[in-house]
């Protein structure tokens, strides 16, 4: 029956590459092959999450200040080897009061991977966010963006929901190194329930910082209010 099952969901993947294709499958936002998977939430409030990826780093600090004195509560996605490494940035994060997802331990693509490879780096990282003092739900977002099948099916058998996002402005290179192209691909993107990705602790991104309080004013501006992930997924 065990083999009946492979055979048959090998047969899906086949399918589902073949029709959709294989490298839209792998970086899609929107879909996965099984599991639970979010980009956003569709609901008439007027809400947003700010979801921060990699870290911690030495830019923690200066993200933590913005948002305790915007008094805004985000959703951190941390890699577990920077976790390992800085693990008082991450007790911060969580006295803070913000949420804590899971980013895998080592930041690989996690397509072409064994599930004993998939399973070491969600778990190894699992570890490093629970001894930093999390103790609500980890949700995971692939490094990257990018799942097939062997990560989906691991998380979907372990119920764990993929967050993935519908804002990225630092995805288009002509915005990511200015801080005002930022914020208004930010505030002329987003829509009630949006989930939005931002990179502020990576070396790269010294405009997504700048950006930061920026963001959360003209959102707020809108009529937005910022919620975690979970508070987000509540609406659905």
């Amino acid at each position: 029956m065990r083999r009946r099952l492979v055979v048959a969901l090998v047969v899906v993947l086949v399918l589902a590459c073949a029709v959709i294709g294989a490298d839209r499958l792998v970086n899609a936002r929107t879909f996965q092959l099984g599991g639970d998977l979010v980009h956003r939430v569709e609901t008439a409030e007027k809400v947003v999450a700010l979801t921060f990826d990699d870290g911690p780093s030495d830019k923690t600090e200066s993200v933590l200040d913005v948002l305790r004195e915007q008094q805004v509560r985000a959703t951190f996605f941390l890699v577990g080897t920077d976790l390992h490494a800085q693990p008082a940035l991450g007790r911060k994060i969580v006295a803070d009061g913000h949420q804590v997802g899971n980013h895998s331990y080592t930041h690989s693509r996690m397509v072409f991977t064994g599930s004993g490879t998939v399973a070491s780096e969600i778990e190894r990282t699992d570890a490093e966010v629970r001894a930093a003092g999390y103790q609500g739900d980890i949700h995971f977002r692939p490094p990257y963006g990018k799942k097939l099948w062997t990560l989906p099916r691991y998380l979907a058998e372990h119920h764990r929901t993929t967050i993935m996002w519908d804002v990225e402005p630092e995805t288009d290179p002509g915005i990511a190194g200015d801080a005002d192209a930022v914020v208004r691909a930010v505030a002329e993107t987003v829509r009630p329930g949006s989930i939005v990705l931002l990179h502020p602790m990576n070396e790269y991104n010294k405009a997504t910082v700048t950006a930061l309080p920026r963001i959360i004013s003209e959102l707020r501006g809108q009529g937005y209010r910022f919620v975690t992930v979970d508070e987000l997924l509540r609406l659905r």
